[in-house]
């Protein structure tokens, strides 16, 4: 595992000539430059922000999928939690068998409900809620849903393999006191999903920020993200040194998610064990 990351480290440092190629024992900082620097024709630097903002938006639509998925995943990881024990084996099973599908498949299937005379537009159209097809496809709506789809089941187990433990007399014994459902669902039930929770996010986040398919699909090419970013730079741009920093800066966030996710398990086992 160590190997492939010092070839990317010392990949990022060489240097690549205006033909397109690496430059090899010629060390140079450049490819870090890049991140908010571009080189002039007169060889002069001047800011350019368009990178930061395509690991802004990968950022962004990391989020926005996680949000979205625990929104759907905590009822759905619910709803199975407080099944009787026969039924769950057979839930689980229908949570996991989008993965039995190829993710090519999955976002070529997005296409067709998408798009402009897909299965969505079709079925509003026809019922005269709109008069024009909705802009559903090639933009960062169909990239989200795309994203969540894809990435749902890695919410859903988490909180459901905590809720599943938690003793739900807990939960009656909360209404024989007079508490309300909001009060029990942040009192009891929170506290018992919140290992899924913060598991399922980490589950989730990690891997969108280095989303290919589904960007370069549903998005069109309209929505880059860092992941897409990164395959130009050693495909058509012949950028490998800057492709690899690129790597490395994914590589960042994704340390930066898991020291988070970390430091918030340490402190909760602080507190339960005091």
């Amino acid at each position: 595992m160590v190997a492939p990351l010092l070839l990317m480290a010392w990949i990022s440092i060489q240097t690549r000539d205006y033909s397109g190629s690496v430059v090899w024992n010629s060390y140079s900082m450049e490819a870090y430059m890049r991140f908010i620097f571009e080189r002039n024709l007169d060889d002069t630097l001047s800011l350019n922000f368009d990178y930061l903002l395509i690991i802004w938006r990968s950022m962004w639509l990391a989020a926005i999928t996680t949000a979205l998925s625990l929104l759907v995943g905590f009822p759905t990881a619910m709803f199975m939690a407080t099944r009787p024990k026969s039924w769950r084996p057979a839930l689980v099973f229908l949570v996991t068998v989008p993965f039995w599908t190829n993710l090519l498949v999955r976002n070529y299937a997005w296409i067709l409900l998408l798009r402009d005379h897909g299965t969505i537009n079709s079925a509003l159209l026809g019922i005269g809620i709109i008069n024009e097809p909705l802009p559903l496809l090639h933009n960062s709506f169909a990239v989200s849903v795309g994203l969540t789809y894809s990435f749902l089941p890695f919410m859903v187990l988490p909180i459901y393999s905590s809720l599943e433990k938690l003793d739900l007399r807990l939960v009656e014994a909360s209404f024989d006191l007079y508490a309300t459902r909001l009060q029990t669902l942040r009192k009891i039930i929170l506290p018992a999903a919140m290992p899924g929770i913060i598991a399922g996010s980490i589950l989730v986040f990690v891997p969108c920020l280095g989303s290919y398919v589904t960007p370069e699909l549903l998005g069109g090419g309209k929505t880059m993200m860092i992941g897409n970013l990164i395959g130009l730079q050693f495909g058509a741009a012949r950028n490998w040194p800057f492709g690899a920093a690129l790597g490395f800066g994914l590589l960042a966030m994704v340390l930066l998610a898991m020291t988070l996710y970390a430091l918030k398990s340490g402190k909760s086992k602080q507190g339960i064990s005091l």
